[in-house]
């Protein structure tokens, strides 16, 4: 019988159709996966429709929690998707988003500024300690070449202790039993837009995709981002300012966690609490990666995936699920995505060997 060698070969161009294609394929044999999971945990088929569709978007209480849970959602896709541009693997999101808890809600216990100015000097605060929270790994990139995955990684570990110090000491409510914070004050809460929990933090994480996406995609920095992204070191023999250009992205991926912090705080918790993030990180890499990292795709895939969280809690409430599932359920959606836009942009030769 005839022997074949097989090797992969990378295609020179993606055609738009094939990416399309590929991409909603990868997004639908994900889906099925998903769907066939949870019935095998228990799930009845009859009830996924109702519990995945029409109770999280068409109902509108539903609407609303989904949108609610779509707002850090989105501002922490935009923190992965703005630093991946640049090829650099932010695993801190949690740690930055802690750090923002922490500094919006410093301004609110401690009365910083006159009450008017409380809640939009919490946002500031959140943005700053973000972006002061990934500082050190960037300049262990920059100067010594430490690798980010590690630092980002044990910032959070960090950040996460100062938190439990926190809420277990200085800053811990004599009146509750459980380690949070005293609740924040009305001048330090985002407005109710009249639709369940739904805050105005939604209209900040639309304004920074739209900001992020005109940098990214209209300025010069966005074009200096993409080449650096490329590669670096051609970028640099360019004449382009590789070390400004990616200090200034990865501090904008810093400041854009901690936001979603301090907008968690100030817009659904009103204190501090150690639950607040969690699993953040791995759910912007989700939302960054299934948007292509294009800041306004962020924003659709970010609210499915919060119909996704929603659906989770009514799944582990009824049908006894627990939070691995709702994880294991992401994790089957982001795996078909990267097979499938493996072989978009590789394919595979046959060879036939010579006799």
């Amino acid at each position: 019988m005839p022997e074949y060698t097989f090797a992969l070969q990378r295609r020179l161009a993606v055609s738009t159709p094939r990416a399309v294609l590929t991409f909603t394929g990868g997004l639908l044999v994900g889906i099925v996966l998903g769907l066939l999971l949870l019935m095998a945990v228990g799930v009845p088929a009859q009830a996924l429709f109702d519990d995945l569709v029409v109770q999280v978007f068409l109902r509108q209480q539903g609407l609303a929690q989904t949108l609610t849970l779509s707002v850090p959602l989105v501002l922490a896709g935009l923190a992965s998707a703005v630093a991946m541009r640049l090829k650099f693997w932010n695993i801190g999101i949690e740690g930055q988003l802690w750090l923002g808890a922490i500094g919006a809600t410093a301004v609110a216990l401690h009365g910083f500024g006159p009450p008017v100015l409380r809640l939009p000097l919490m946002l500031l605060a959140a943005a700053l300690c973000g972006a002061a929270w990934i500082a050190l790994p960037l300049l262990l990139r920059l100067r010594l070449q430490v690798s980010e995955l590690v630092v980002t990684l044990l910032m959070s570990n960090i950040a996460y202790l100062l938190l439990q110090h926190l809420l277990f000491g200085a800053w811990r409510d004599p009146a509750n039993s459980f380690p949070v914070s005293p609740r924040i004050g009305p001048e330090g809460r985002l407005a109710l837009l009249g639709m369940g929990n739904l805050h105005s933090g939604i209209v900040v994480a639309l304004l920074a995709a739209l900001l992020v996406a005109a940098l990214l995609e209209r300025s010069r920095a966005g074009f200096h981002a993409n080449a650096i992204g490329a590669n670096a070191q051609v970028a640099r023999a360019a004449g382009i300012p590789v070390t400004a250009t990616l200090a200034g992205m990865v501090l904008l991926s810093g400041a854009l966690a901690g936001l979603a912090g301090g907008i968690i705080v100030s817009g659904t918790e009103y204190r501090l609490t150690q639950n607040i993030g969690w699993n953040m990180t791995f759910s912007g890499i989700v939302v960054a990666f299934i948007a292509r990292l294009k800041p306004l795709w962020v924003v659709p895939v970010a609210f499915v995936l919060g119909g996704l969280y929603n659906a989770g809690g009514t799944l582990k409430v009824f049908y006894g699920l627990s939070e691995a599932v709702v994880l294991l359920l992401q994790g089957v959606i982001l795996m078909s995505l990267l097979v499938c836009l493996f072989f978009a942009h590789f394919r595979i030769d046959a060879r036939k060997e010579p006799a």
